[in-house]
């Protein structure tokens, strides 16, 4: 099956993408991610006001088939975070890049460098086909 990897989002190794929009960041799970978890039967996200940091933990997804940390893309300070998920933990396997699939949204603190050390999605791509 070919999995989707939109060419606006921007992505960590660890598979979570971001969307940038000015100075606020939308934090999603990759489609590859989601497929690897299987169906996703928990989410553990930060919440409002938490301080999140690159590439260090802000949650959890546990899926029937494994339990998976979630790295932040981005440093800032969550705004918003999608409640859905609390009792619909499945729109992340419905919809991993849509209006219902998304974890938090961060107002960055350096929208300059935000996007340092993060993959475009032909690189993020080129990684999942060689899996390295």
């Amino acid at each position: 099956m070919e999995l989707e990897h939109p060419d606006d989002l921007y992505y960590l190794d660890s598979h979570e993408y971001v969307r940038f929009d000015g100075e606020t960041a939308t934090i999603g799970l990759s489609a590859f991610a989601v497929d690897e978890l299987g169906d996703i039967v928990f989410v553990e996200l930060p919440e409002e006001g938490d301080k999140v940091e690159f590439e260090q933990s802000m949650g959890a997804v546990e899926s029937v088939k494994a339990a998976s940390d979630l790295y932040s893309p981005v440093t800032g300070t969550v705004i918003e975070k999608n409640s859905a998920l609390e009792d619909q933990p499945e729109l992340l396997n419905q919809d991993p890049y849509g209006e219902e699939g998304w974890l938090i949204k961060v107002r960055l603190d350096d929208v300059e460098d935000a996007k340092e050390g993060l993959m475009a999605a032909g690189d993020y791509r080129a990684t999942l086909e060689t899996g390295d």
